[in-house]
């Protein structure tokens, strides 16, 4: 009886990391915290060089929730539960 739900539950448990593609988004968006010459560093102001750490953060996160998922899909077709 309740065997579609608790396959539903399944299905949705371990999907909170997909939330982690957000920080980037955040942390970009918010101007206001970032836009300012210092701390220099190397010369670039901090406006310039907040931004370029945030595309080697958001390549980080973007592979370990990728990752992250692709271990779950190969979970589940080899029979295992999802977490």
């Amino acid at each position: 009886m309740g065997g579609k739900k608790e396959m539903e539950g399944s299905k949705e448990k371990g999907r909170g990391w997909r939330w982690l593609l957000l920080v980037p988004f955040a942390a970009v968006l918010a101007v206001p915290l970032y836009n300012r010459d210092a701390p220099l560093l190397a010369g670039v102001p901090f406006f310039y060089w907040y931004q370029m750490l945030w595309i080697l953060l958001s390549a980080a996160i973007i592979f370990l929730v990728h990752r992250i998922e692709r271990m779950r899909i190969e979970r589940a077709e080899r029979g295992g539960k999802v977490p």
